[in-house]
């Protein structure tokens, strides 16, 4: 099971970016507006998943996309890796390079999106991206990894994504509806569906591009199984760290996170979230 953060929470892939999320410029750049809340609250991965992938490595340099605050890039720090993050919102970079107490030195961080990210003659053994790559231009994006890994390294997204239980996605579907009327985004549709399943097919579609990309050999999807409980207090404190609400006016936002809190107060004040971590590994030919 992933290691949360002190005050743990994962919501998975972002709700309100439908179809092609890397055109939604303007999510994608606002999750630093706090980021340290960001930090605090976004759980780790799984461990299984990190040591699987640092096992297939061939050497230490690893490239993290979308690195955020730096969440993934410690794990792989830790497990000894050489990390490099890529971050397009400076706020987030800027606590990316905080010295990481585990690891000691800082990590470098540009401040680029991947697509025009140069690298110069640096090459890596990896490149990965922790709940990111739909942020990224799909094609551009397998191609500029092609380009910056040495052969035989490995392209590796991966998500962490869960099912919000139906009773808290119906209140939050419901202030959701009151909150934002005009929304182009069908938040309860979003919200009572599986977003597990909707990664899953993503997935295909992301191992559908590195193929047809050319450069890679067959992807590989795998899937890790999680649950966490969180209490009242630790989901609200998600839950602003969300696509759908970062850009919220604070007494949009207070009426919506009350709604979800009544809802974990009927259950008692706590609620368990089913996880599935998603990833998907090609090797670089």
């Amino acid at each position: 099971m992933p290691t949360p953060s002190s005050t743990p929470g994962r919501s998975g892939p972002d709700r309100a970016t439908p179809g092609r999320p890397h055109e939604h410029r303007e999510i994608a750049e606002s999750f630093g507006g706090d980021a340290e809340r960001y930090d605090r609250a976004r759980p780790r991965y799984p461990e299984a998943l990190v040591r699987r992938i640092v096992a297939a490595l061939s050497g230490p340099d690893v490239l993290d996309v979308g690195c955020g605050t730096g969440i993934a890039a410690r794990q792989f720090r830790a497990a000894g890796c050489r990390v490099t993050g890529v971050e397009p919102d400076a706020r987030m970079a800027e606590l990316a390079r905080r010295p990481d107490p585990s690891v000691g030195m800082e990590m470098d961080v540009d401040v680029a999106t991947f697509e025009r990210w140069e690298p110069g003659e640096r090459r890596f053994d990896a490149v990965v991206a922790g709940t990111a790559w739909h942020w990224v231009a799909p094609v551009a994006g397998v191609a500029k990894a092609a380009r910056v890994l040495r052969k035989g390294g490995l392209l590796a997204p991966f998500w962490n994504v869960t099912d919000i239980p139906a009773d808290l996605a119906e209140a939050v579907a419901d202030a959701c509806d009151r909150v934002m009327p005009d929304s182009p985004f069908d938040f309860r549709a979003a919200l009572t569906t599986s977003m597990v399943d909707g990664y899953q097919t993503y997935l295909v579609k992301a191992a559908d591009v590195i193929r047809e990309n050319g450069g890679f050999g067959e992807p590989e999807q795998r899937r890790y199984d999680w649950e966490f409980t969180y209490t009242r207090d630790a989901w609200l404190d998600v839950m602003p760290t969300q696509g759908a609400f970062t850009r919220l006016p604070a007494d949009g936002l207070a009426e919506i996170l009350a709604a979800a809190g009544a809802a974990i107060d009927a259950r008692g004040g706590s609620i368990t979230m089913p996880y599935a971590t998603l990833a998907v590994t090609a090797r670089r030919t």
